[in-house]
């Protein structure tokens, strides 16, 4: 007579899937990590692809609209008001160079020798920021174009963070003289007014080419806030920033762009 088989114990299979377990949650852990890692560095490489070709194409071709434009036709429709976008594109030749002084004069009296950046300035905004003190001129006019042209509007430190790589792009692509270019081409300077020949037109009635000492630094003046401020029939705060930029431009020279 055979010998009784003992019956399976259900209480070790239990057992079993116990101990088995820990492993393969451990597997599905590394397996997930493994696939998020594939996937950001995925999105990292597709975002630096990307970037190079946008940075690279617009070193040759006229930016045509920018975030901050669309943003401001998305207020305009949202408040039922007209949609005010004025812009129009000139090539640097046709640009007074008395505006290319009074931006630096007001905006970057650093512009032609940094690298993009002024560390002092953005010291002090961020002493400014700390102590609680709203304190502007903290970004270059090289960090004012990556944003105007790539970025979308606001304060946070990942906007900062791409910020200041386009910026390095930029000076490293572009150059200050392109840079220049796009700036003035592409910044607000009035209430749906875009760059410098649709200021000059709105503001005084003539090309960018004839802006003279005193209107180029009345369209910088603004430039803090240009639906705030205007140009023309200014106030006193205004019209003392214009003074101040116009004896600011006697130490800045005419740019000469290598």
């Amino acid at each position: 007579m055979s010998a009784p088989k003992n019956k399976p114990n259900p209480m070790d299979a239990v057992a079993d899937k116990k101990k088995v377990s820990p492993k393969k949650k451990t597997g599905v852990k590394k397996s997930f990590g493994k696939w998020l890692f594939h996937f950001c560095l995925k999105i990292g490489l597709w975002f630096f692809g990307i970037s190079i070709f946008l940075v690279l194409f617009f070193k040759f071709v006229p930016v045509p609209f920018t975030p901050l434009m669309f943003a401001r036709a998305a207020e305009f429709k949202k408040e039922q008001k007209e949609v005010i976008w004025k812009h129009d594109w000139v090539p640097m030749d046709e640009i007074s160079s008395n505006m290319q002084r009074a931006v630096i004069a007001s905006e970057d009296g650093l512009f032609l020798t940094h690298n993009g950046f002024d560390f002092t300035a953005m010291q002090k905004a961020f002493k400014g920021n700390v102590n609680g003190k709203k304190l502007k001129g903290g970004s270059t006019i090289s960090q004012q174009t990556a944003k105007n042209v790539f970025l979308w509007e606001g304060r946070s430190y990942v906007r900062k963070a791409f910020e200041a790589y386009f910026t390095v792009l930029i000076e490293f692509i572009w150059g200050k003289e392109r840079i220049m270019e796009v700036y003035l081409n592409s910044i607000e300077m009035g209430n749906g007014i875009y760059g410098v020949e649709a200021a000059a037109q709105y503001w005084y009635g003539k090309s960018a080419t004839n802006l003279t000492k005193y209107e180029a630094a009345g369209i910088a003046a603004i430039l803090p806030s240009p639906r705030k401020y205007k140009a023309t029939n200014s106030s006193r705060y205004v019209n003392g920033r214009k003074d101040r930029i116009v004896r600011n431009m006697r130490h800045v020279p005419v740019p000469t762009y290598e």
